[in-house]
Formats: structure tokens, C-alpha cells, sequence
């Protein structure tokens, strides 16, 4: 009988240990980091820019570990605003939980809003990609500066314009920089109607963007302030921003009549002039409860820079030393490249040039990325890439004929 259950017991043992062992559990799958819900108050100087300022908070509430992580990174400031200024895009969901009168006429605003840091990680690897192949877009500041009527050779306004960019990481464009034979040519185009004009001088001195505008301070005599004799000056700030590319006309901005005075004798004083442009043009606080020009020049400039390298939107592509059919065949591969994207496709032919205007849903950068890929390699190389605009020229292709598109 023992020599029966030791024969049992050896058995079981040689049957569990020719078992083949469990695989072990495979991990489980990384998971997306949760998005995150928070709750932000914000002022503005109207409803619009107050929640345009709070859904921003809400980015930078919800991604901020993400944003951080990326801080000593080139272009830091530029890639954070630009991805700031499409917070409206970021937020997946928010509600205005409560809309009040803030001090000085200002809207504060309450939202709750849903962040997902996963997204505003994807947006900075994409406007870095950008900036990294076409660099920081270069701008141009053109005030036409005048007190009392006369035309001012250096304007503050500009100056102080031109500072607030420069902060923000952009690269400028001195206008002084064209050469004087240009200058020549641009006094004909000091009317805002030849914008046409200023913009192509703008881009032959190397701009991407033009902010084209005037300011104006006019006297309006001397007071008596708690017994101290002041000059008081009124004045008026406008400016508009062009693509200089296109020419095409993106914002239009102006800033009601500011009033300010300095301690002056005389009615005709410049620093109280400058005092007035000054006040209408920057903010001396951050507070919002005056919109400056600067501060809606910037927020467009941005709202209207992160759209195109993002979202996109018109792409002008224009091909040198091209004849027709292949301009044709060209149009055709480009309307059917890829129809969820690309939108429409027009275009004009002359004298050997091609020009397509493209309404896409993607970057000119992936554009032209694509555009080295098959068909179109065997069409056309690209020479040059800006923000909004290819150029390229047709390739020599004898006998070569193009695949067609799948």
C-alpha cells in the first residue's frame, strides 16, 4: 500500500513540473493622463477679454507641470503665449459659473473648465516643430507719428510696440532698414490705401508681418492743476497688421481719444504729446481695465500667428518656371491630395508662374513636407517657406512622368 501512494505522490509531481509555467501578466496599458477640471476667475476690459484671459488661466492651471517642464527650451516665452492664446481651442469644455461688474467698468468672469494636459503637450511639440524649421516670425512696426500736425522723425508709439513684442520673443524688422532707395518709394505709399506697397517693401527687408499705423496728438491748451500751469494734449492710435506675403489685411485696431498733461507754460509742449500717446499705446499696469493699443495689437498678432502654424488656414503656393499643363496637373493633384484638409484649391497662370491659393486645415510647414513627397516631387522643389506661403520652382523632368495620385 506504501509503495502504491509514494508511486501516486512521484506521479503528481512529475505531471505539475512538466506543466508549462503561467506567462506572467502583461503590464497594464500606460494610461492618458486624466484630464483635469478647474475653476478660475478673470478680468477683462469687456466679457469677451475676460473670458478670453480666464480660459488662458485655465491652461495654465490645468497643463502648468507640462508648460514648466518645457521652460528652458529656445523660444520658451513664444511657443507658451502662442499656445496661451489658443486656449479657446485647448479647453475641451468649460461654463461660465458667474459674470459680475468689476472695478473701474471691468468684467470679471468665473469659469469651470476641462484641461487636458495630454493636448497642450501635443500643441508644443507642433508650434516647436515650426519654429524650429522656419524660425520666430520676424515683424515690422510702421507708426506715422505726428504732434500738432507735424511728422515726428522717431515714434514713441512704435518704440513702445515694438518693446512689448520683442518681450514676447519675436524677432523685428527695422523699418530704417530698408535702403534709402526704398524709402524713396515707400514716402508714395504712406496712404493706407497702397498697403499693397508697404507690405511688399516690408517683406523685401525680410518681415513675415506689418503693423502699419498712425498717432496723433493735438493740443488742447494750458490748465490751471491745483495751481500748477499744465499742457493737455489729446490724442488717437490706429494701426492694422498685413501679412506681408499676401498683402491680405488680418486686424484692424484703434483706441479712443486719451487725454494727458504735463507741467508746461506753454500750450505747445511734445512731452505731453508723448505722455498722451504713451497712455493710449501701453498699459502702466497689467491691469485691463483700458484696452491699449499695444495689448490688442499682441493679443491679435498672436491669436492670428498660432491659428495659421496650427490650425492653418489660406496657403499661397507659387511655382516659377512652369508651363501650363504641368500647372494643370499640378492644381488637380493638389484639390485631390487630401479632401478632409485641403478645402479648395484656386489658382492663376501666367508667364511661366504658377500661383495656387490653398484654404487647408493644416500648416504651410506639413504642406511643404508633403510637397516633397510623391506626386509632387516630380513636379516641383521648394525653395523657400514662410508662415502662410511656399515657393518652389518646377523641376527638369524631360521624360519623367509623374505617378498618379493614389
Amino acid at each position: 500500500m506504501r509503495v502504491v501512494l509514494v508511486a501516486l505522490l512521484c506521479s503528481a509531481c512529475m505531471l505539475a513540473s512538466a506543466q508549462p509555467e503561467e506567462a506572467p501578466a502583461p503590464p497594464p496599458p500606460e494610461r492618458e493622463p486624466e484630464a483635469k477640471v478647474v475653476r478660475v476667475t478673470a478680468e477683462g476690459y469687456n466679457r469677451d477679454d475676460a473670458l478670453k484671459q480666464a480660459l488662458r488661466k485655465a491652461v495654465e492651471q490645468g497643463a502648468g507641470v507640462e508648460i514648466s517642464a518645457h521652460s528652458n527650451v529656445e523660444n520658451f516665452a513664444l511657443i507658451r503665449d502662442t499656445i496661451y492664446s489658443r486656449a479657446a481651442g485647448l479647453v475641451s469644455d468649460y461654463k461660465v459659473l458667474q459674470e459680475r461688474e468689476g472695478p473701474g467698468g471691468t468684467v470679471e468672469v468665473t469659469i469651470e473648465a476641462t484641461v487636458r494636459p495630454s493636448t497642450v503637450a501635443k500643441m508644443w511639440g507642433e508650434v516647436q516643430n515650426v519654429l524650429d524649421q522656419i524660425g520666430r516670425p520676424k515683424i515690422m512696426v510702421w507708426i506715422d507719428e505726428k504732434i500738432d500736425g507735424r511728422l515726428e522723425d522717431d515714434s514713441v508709439v512704435e518704440s513702445r510696440i515694438e518693446q512689448l513684442f520683442l518681450k514676447a520673443g519675436f524677432d523685428l524688422v527695422e523699418r530704417k532698414a530698408v535702403e534709402d532707395i526704398k524709402h524713396r518709394e515707400a514716402a508714395d505709399a504712406r496712404d493706407e490705401r497702397d498697403a499693397a506697397k508697404l507690405a511688399r517693401l516690408a517683406k523685401d527687408a525680410g518681415a513675415q508681418i506689418l503693423i502699419r499705423g498712425s498717432a496723433n496728438a493735438d493740443r488742447v491748451g494750458v490748465r490751471d492743476i491745483y495751481g500748477a500751469k499744465a499742457a493737455f494734449y489729446n490724442c488717437g492710435v490706429q494701426a492694422k497688421i498685413y501679412y506681408t506675403d499676401t498683402g491680405k489685411l488680418l486686424v484692424s485696431e484703434s483706441i479712443p481719444t486719451r487725454e494727458r498733461g504735463v507741467r508746461s507754460y506753454h500750450e505747445f509742449s511734445p512731452p505731453a504729446a508723448r505722455a498722451a500717446l504713451v497712455a493710449a499705446t501701453f498699459p502702466d499696469t497689467d491691469n485691463r481695465r483700458e484696452p491699449v493699443l499695444a495689448v490688442k495689437l499682441i493679443d491679435a498678432v498672436m491669436e492670428q500667428w498660432s491659428t495659421q502654424i496650427t490650425a492653418a488656414g489660406d496657403i499661397e503656393l507659387e511655382v516659377d518656371r512652369l508651363d501650363f499643363k504641368t500647372y494643370v496637373e499640378l492644381k488637380k493633384a493638389l484639390a485631390g491630395f487630401n479632401p478632409d484638409r485641403i478645402r479648395s484649391v484656386e489658382g492663376d497662370f501666367s508667364k511661366g508662374t504658377g500661383l495656387y491659393r490653398i484654404k487647408a486645415q493644416m500648416s504651410a510647414q506639413t504642406l511643404a513636407e508633403r510637397l516633397t513627397e510623391k506626386p509632387f516631387a516630380a513636379w516641383i522643389e521648394v525653395l523657400d517657406l514662410k508662415p502662410n506661403r511656399i515657393q518652389a520652382r518646377a523641376v527638369d523632368r524631360p521624360h519623367a512622368v509623374p505617378e498618379s495620385q493614389p
